[in-house]
């Protein structure tokens, strides 16, 4: 069998290397990462101090040989002369483009295919950001152009990259785990919106192993799957943010236009905020879970990842509608059409809160507030005195995950995954931990050891959502604020206890360098007023840059 498996991977290697010769491409070669290791080991941030960086199980060329047949008539010369028209537009501007026929909707799937390709096979420009290429994107493009017409949904035939805990059929959906890394699925019900309006699904991005909810202290991004991403910021330098790391590099890095992430409390937030971009953290039932790999139903929701705020909405708008899946969408009365009636130019109108302590202690975060008084808002600068705890918060993400991952495998995840709960998980892991777990697998263990009832956990459920929503209420409701302003994730846990909704911005860069967002947080289902104060504090200030890289 074993020289059965190493003359099958010769036979890939000999036809991938004719196909990239075909498309100008090279393949992937591993390389000694020893010497980055061992710099690393005394990086400031222990988080930061890597075992590894590249994936033990994923050869990137298994990954590039899925599409490569589709990109023989892509040269280094398409891609160069099309670089000025693609390279950090807007979906609006690309699809300018499209209807003005300077590309088609196949040329957009097959530059970024390329783009993905030669940034990824290089060794100091690797992001280690993507776990698989849909073998049928540049065939559904072509279906987009063959099917235009002018009242299409402004996602029709654009490129979207999803994390890989979103359920799709062309690709396995893994969590980044190595138990799923066969798990064959139906498409998740966001992906099921997406489609239908046309969007063009590209693949599926790295993340944080489990959704972050698997190792204590291990590094953000990491996945057993796709390896160690890293910020196109500074690789190795800054953090990615988690757990939706890939998401947030990928489009930071140019991969796609837009992508899809996924948040418990924070991970659509954090690696937004790290790699510049615009994230929202939707209320919770706005959008379906089903067909999501989950850490828990109270708390988790998909969301949009973009590099501007109009994209976000386009993205948001395609995901949108109610699921019988999951049952907390048919709560919503109506499913609003988050493309049209904002009321952009009118900042003297809004109040929003400021902390004084973020004044004081993030010179990011004072400027932006100058910058919205200047520009005519009226900022609530409040003495806030110390946040309330959040009581047994864990305890949410454990009972949940403890039973909604046994639910998802046996209702969503594909016949070839074997392991049926937590305890399988955990057992598979310990017959190799260096490859499957180099970094322990504490909080699922920790996640069987927690004896909270559901009875209990109720309660807990009830008292937190009270507790953070007496929070942003003496905030909002006492000051009659529209919303609140925070600084990337930091108060990201208050926000998912209360089910309120947040939108993160760039707001510029620290003096080394490393991006920050501002983030404003408001009432449940108040999206678009959320969009509508962002999209004016982007257009005032329009701090994003693209990393120097990947320009």
């Amino acid at each position: 069998m074993k020289k059965l498996n190493i003359f099958l991977s010769a036979i890939l290697v000999i036809g991938l290397l004719s196909q990239c010769q075909k498309s100008n491409l090279s393949k992937w070669e591993p390389f000694d990462e020893s010497l980055e290791l061992s710099k690393n080991q005394s990086h400031a941030n222990p988080r930061m101090q890597y075992k590894l960086i590249q994936s033990k199980y994923l050869n990137k060329n298994t990954i590039w040989v899925s599409v490569l047949d589709d990109m023989k008539d892509f040269t280094k010369e398409d891609y160069m002369e099309l670089k000025p028209y693609i390279l950090d537009k807007s979906i609006e501007e690309l699809q300018s483009h499209v209807r003005s026929n300077l590309f088609t909707y196949t040329q957009l799937t097959q530059w970024y295919i390329y783009r993905i390709i030669i940034h990824e096979n290089d060794p100091e420009k690797t992001l280690h950001s993507i776990i698989s290429l849909n073998p049928n994107a540049v065939e559904q493009a072509r279906l987009c152009d063959q099917n235009k017409s002018d009242n299409d949904h402004p996602i029709f035939g654009i490129p979207v990259l999803l994390k890989d805990n979103i359920n799709t059929q062309e690709m396995n959906t893994t969590a980044g785990a190595v138990a799923l890394r066969h798990n064959r699925t139906e498409d998740a019900f966001i992906v099921k919106q997406i489609k239908a309006k046309g969007g063009i699904i590209l693949g599926k991005t790295n993340l944080s192993e489990w959704a972050y909810f698997f190792c204590k202290g291990c590094p953000l991004g990491y996945s057993a799957i796709g390896g160690q991403t890293l910020n196109p910021y500074g690789r190795k330098e800054f953090e990615t943010g988690g757990s939706s790391a890939g998401s947030g590099t990928t489009i930071a890095a140019n991969y796609a236009p837009v992508a899809v992430g996924t948040e418990t409390s924070g991970s659509i937030l954090s690696p937004s905020s790290q790699n510049s971009l615009v994230g929202l953290k939707p209320t919770v039932g706005l959008l379906s879970r089903d067909g999501i790999v989950p850490i828990s139903h109270t708390l988790d929701t998909p969301g949009p990842m973009t590099k501007s705020i109009q994209d976000n909405i386009i993205l948001l708008d395609a995901m949108a509608g109610k699921d019988e899946n999951d049952p907390i969408t048919l709560k919503q009365e109506s499913i609003p059409n988050y493309l049209e009636g904002y009321e952009f130019g009118r900042l003297a109108d809004l109040r929003l809160a400021a902390l004084n302590g973020l004044i004081e202690e993030v010179p990011n975060y004072a400027q932006a507030v100058n910058d919205l008084k200047n520009a005519g808002i009226e900022a609530i600068i409040l003495n806030e005195s110390d946040f309330p705890k959040l009581p047994n918060f864990l305890s949410i993400l454990n009972i949940d995950m403890k039973y909604d991952i046994p639910r998802y495998l046996k209702e969503n995840a594909g016949k070839d995954v074997l392991v049926k709960n937590l305890s399988d998980i955990i057992a598979y892991n310990q017959h190799d931990m260096r490859q499957r777990a180099p970094y322990k697998q504490e909080i699922f263990e920790d996640i069987l050891m927690d004896s909270t009832s559901t009875q209990e956990l109720d309660t807990i459920i009830e008292n937190l959502e009270m507790i953070a929503r007496n929070f942003f209420e003496e905030i909002l409701d006492n000051e009659n604020a529209d919303a609140m302003m925070s600084v990337n994730n930091y108060h990201a846990s208050y926000a998912a206890a209360a089910k309120y909704p947040c939108l993160t911005v760039p707001m510029g860069y620290k003096e080394n360098g490393e991006p920050i967002n501002l983030t404003f947080i408001a009432r449940p289902y108040e999206e678009k007023k959320l969009i509508q104060i962002a999209y004016q504090y982007e257009q005032l200030t329009k701090h994003r840059k693209t990393p120097v890289g990947y320009r």
